[in-house]
């Protein structure tokens, strides 16, 4: 079987408008949408801004696991647009649910995701090969998402 190894792709800020739209207990969970208000990337071969579009589309389970669902566009800083989409979990902890719902949440949430790419642009035609996997934290004080993204080899 072959090592699993990866390539650094780029680091990822978010930043998330506060507070987020709640809109409460589901059959699923609670979904929350978390809006994306910008970002940067910067990588070694991705360099640009998340545009002040897209969201997470975040479901929190009864476990305290809660399912992330985003959808946003990254413009390079040569001017390309890139689609990015991923799924992922960010862990709350047993009690996540219960304590989401009274109101208390933590001061961070470990996340890991599996971001996607789409482009148009020639210059950005190898993303389409990439699977990635990114690991980061959510500071939800500040609603500041960060991630190191890999691509996976």
């Amino acid at each position: 079987m072959p090592r699993l190894e990866s390539e650094f792709l780029c680091a990822m800020h978010a930043t998330l408008q506060a507070p987020p739209e709640v809109i409460g207990p589901t059959p699923e969970g609670i979904r929350v949408n978390f809006y994306v208000t910008g970002g940067t990337l910067d990588g070694p071969r991705l360099k640009g801004r998340l545009r002040a579009v897209g969201a997470d589309f975040f479901t929190l389970r009864r476990d305290g696991v809660g399912e992330l669902d985003v959808r946003t566009t990254i413009e390079t800083d040569d001017g390309a647009l890139i689609y990015v989409q991923y799924h992922g979990v960010g862990d709350l902890g047993e009690q996540g649910y219960e304590r989401f719902l009274a109101g208390e949440l933590p001061p961070r949430v470990a996340l890991q995701t599996g971001p996607r790419f789409s482009s148009a642009h020639p210059d950005y035609q190898w993303l389409h090969r990439l699977y990635c996997v990114g690991r980061g934290e959510v500071d939800m004080q500040t609603f500041e998402v960060r991630y190191d993204i890999h691509a996976l080899r």
